[in-house]
């Protein structure tokens, strides 16, 4: 590792290698996290992305699955093949499920769609850091709920639920916060893109029929309303 290498490192901050061609993006996000304390590294083709990846500790890798040169999924790939297991972000205009599956069967280890909020990338990456270092884990657990994020399927102590693709969003949204009051204008940002807020009873309507799958007869409710403010998915004890 050369003395530039050396000099970016911090030992009271994490790193992360972040891989994009937009510019204006790639500014964007690396002036969020430098503002949060996280140490950028910006590469904008695969191919340095990879001899960085190769060459740095980084604690993080986000990753933009098209990129000049070699792809972000070929990056991944050769990463993972040469043993390289920080975990991965990957960033895509490419919603479809199957390119979700893809993404994360290329061994990433979660998938943000653009556009993007900043404060979800965020709240991503943070996840991702939480993980503990010996797993690469597609799926989230909470009590009694468990998701796959590959295979799109949620359960509650072993029950199925049936959720469609909006629903499914909104639970993995609330999930990956537990415990936290979410507001209405948050979801609509983040779990529907919007970039305005209209007048609507969206996610209220979104929250009752997710509600109503998730908390069977006789189960304890999840989701709890804040009054005048949002929603909390409760942490069980």
């Amino acid at each position: 590792m050369s003395k530039e290498d050396t000099d970016f490192f911090s030992p009271n901050g994490k790193t992360v290698l972040l891989v994009e061609d937009d510019g204006t993006i790639a500014e964007e996000i690396a002036a969020e996290l430098t503002a949060r304390g996280f140490k950028v590294l910006h590469e904008a083709t695969g191919n340095a992305g990879l001899e960085a990846a190769l060459r740095l500790e980084a604690d993080i890798m986000v990753v933009d699955r098209l990129l000049p040169g070699l792809d972000g999924l070929s990056v991944i790939e050769t990463m993972r093949q040469q043993g390289i297991r920080m975990p991965v972000l990957v960033l895509s205009a490419l919603s479809a499920v199957d390119d979700r599956v893809t993404g994360l069967k290329a061994g990433g280890d979660d998938y943000l769609t653009k556009p993007f909020a900043i404060e979800e990338l965020v709240a991503r990456i943070e996840a991702l850091l939480r993980r503990p270092d010996d797993t690469r884990s597609t799926k989230l657990h909470l009590g009694p709920i468990d998701m796959d994020l590959i295979e799109r399927r949620v359960w509650r102590d072993g029950r199925e639920i049936e959720l469609l693709p909006r629903e499914f969003r909104l639970l993995e949204y609330l999930m990956r916060r537990p415990g936290q009051v979410l507001t209405r204008s948050m979801l609509l940002e983040d779990v529907w893109q919007y970039r305005f807020i209209p007048r609507t009873n969206l996610v209220d309507v979104h929250i009752g029929k997710l509600r109503r799958k998730i908390d069977g007869p006789g189960e304890e409710p999840l989701i709890e309303s804040i009054r005048g403010t949002g929603f909390r998915l409760r942490v069980p004890d």
